[in-house]
């Protein structure tokens, strides 16, 4: 009898979850295109932001690696063991959650994320126990991939196929508009109050990003009254049989679909190269070139910076110059991003004005490409109502290539360090520059082979 009980109150558990994060029903009312623009732009302004705040509690880690080996906190290796399973949770959790984000209420699965990611800032602020790091920091990567599928379906839903690609591009600016926040405030925190007040501060500005989601987001037109731009969205109980078939089989044809596969492949050796930089690029230019915390933080917040301008430009460049071709743009900045890693990693010394400039060719690059082959190539050529299920198979391929290169460049870093007379560490970057290097190299390759992919309006 108690575990009859016990299974009823847990199905009735359940489905009140089902119910919370199911999308809104439709509600009567007559189209209002002003109404419709103002919302429109409300959520979108929102969705942008929020995950630009998802950014500040992911990147964080990466302002306190030096200070947290300085203190004798955790080893390189350690660091890279903790890094990747961020990475690892988040390429598994992509995929899962784009799959459900097609599915859901888009505001609650945003802010869902957000909440339990600043919770968990909070929590590593507090404590400097690896196998607590490890773990939380796994779990945040869960959370953490919650935001990129409702972003990109909330645009599925607001926009139409038309202009589509230039609000991807908009949206695609809250990476770089994250990394920017993170490496100037976070780092600020930790050069005033060490890297306990980094982790802190994390958390802090993901809970104000919560408040500004809750606010000013909203889930579908149709929920508000207003007339979609394109499709329409069922999520009452007439039509749910149809609805969830023809979800079904556009997510079907996005795992049959090679193009996506090759496009995810790529998608993950750029992401090898962009989270190199990312997550140990200011080790790298403390350890090798010799900057302090702020300079060497400054510098890779310049490729962050950049990345605005090349996301935002590359929607419009693809919709109004290239008329939805990605292909020629994609390639392009996938050589300049080449070029770019070869600068910065190739010439040594400390020359501030040079590794600048690599930061600035290095960020208009992969804000070029982690719009196109992070999603929007895959999303244009995938059923429009499995736009989530093709972010999640190009960001579990994505971000299983970031996890390996945390791991990697953990070891080689770890690997190739030796203690002069003195005492002083030394780094040998030579394993590492390559690695990077062929990463983006091998990423310019795969985008090469979907040349001829076309797109599906279906």
């Amino acid at each position: 009898m108690e575990i009859s009980q016990s299974i009823q109150n847990y199905r009735g558990l359940l489905s009140k979850v089902v119910d919370f994060y199911r999308i809104s029903s439709p509600s009567e009312g007559t189209s209002d295109e002003n109404s419709l623009k103002k919302i429109r732009w409300a959520t979108f302004l929102s969705a942008t932001l929020g995950y630009a705040i998802y950014y500040v509690c992911r990147l964080s880690m990466n302002i306190v690696r030096k200070p947290i080996v300085e203190d004798g906190v955790f080893s390189e290796t350690q660091l890279g063991i903790i890094g990747s399973c961020l990475f690892f949770v988040y390429a598994v959790g992509k995929m899962a959650n784009g799959f459900l984000a097609d599915r859901c209420n888009a505001r609650r699965f945003l802010a869902t994320g957000l909440l339990f990611t600043a919770i968990i800032n909070l929590i590593l602020g507090m404590t400097d126990m690896f196998l607590v790091f490890a773990v939380l920091w796994g779990l945040n990567g869960w959370f953490q991939s919650m935001g990129a599928p409702a972003c990109v379906v909330s645009l599925n839903r607001w926009y139409s196929s038309k202009d589509r690609g230039t609000y991807y591009g908009f949206w695609s600016a809250s990476h770089n508009i994250g990394e920017a926040i993170t490496f100037i405030t976070i780092a600020l925190l930790v050069s005033w109050a060490g890297w306990r007040a980094g982790m802190l501060g994390a958390g802090i500005i993901g809970l104000i990003g919560l408040v500004f989601v809750l606010i000013f987001m909203r889930d579908t037109p149709q929920s508000l009254g207003l007339k979609s731009p394109e499709t329409k969205i069922v999520a009452s109980d007439e039509g749910k049989t149809d609805s969830q078939t023809d979800f079904n089989q556009a997510q079907k044809a996005v795992l049959r679909n090679p193009a996506i596969w090759c496009l995810a492949l790529a998608s993950a050796f750029m992401y090898i190269s962009r989270y190199a930089v990312n997550s140990w690029g200011v080790f790298y230019l403390q350890a090798q070139k010799g900057y302090d915390t702020l300079d060497a933080s400054f510098i890779i917040s310049i490729s962050s910076v950049c990345g605005i301008v090349g996301t935002v430009a590359s929607g419009l460049m693809s919709d109004r110059i290239f008329k939805g071709n990605r292909n020629i743009p994609a390639l392009i900045f996938g050589l300049l991003n080449v070029a770019a890693l070869c600068l910065f990693l190739l010439v040594p010394g400390e020359h501030f004005w040079l590794d600048a400039a690599a930061m600035v060719m290095f960020g208009l690059g992969i804000g070029v490409l982690i719009c196109f082959l992070g999603g929007l190539m895959a999303v244009d050529i995938a059923p429009r109502a499995a736009a989530g299920a093709a972010l999640g198979v190009v960001g579990i391929a994505s971000y299983i290539g970031a996890g390996l290169q945390d791991v990697m460049n953990g070891i080689l870093i770890e690997g190739h360090k030796t203690i002069d007379a003195s005492g002083t560490e030394i780094y040998d970057f030579t394993y590492v520059n390559w690695f990077w290097i062929g990463a983006a190299m091998l990423s310019v390759i795969l985008t090469l082979m979907v040349w001829r992919a076309r797109r599906n309006d279906n």
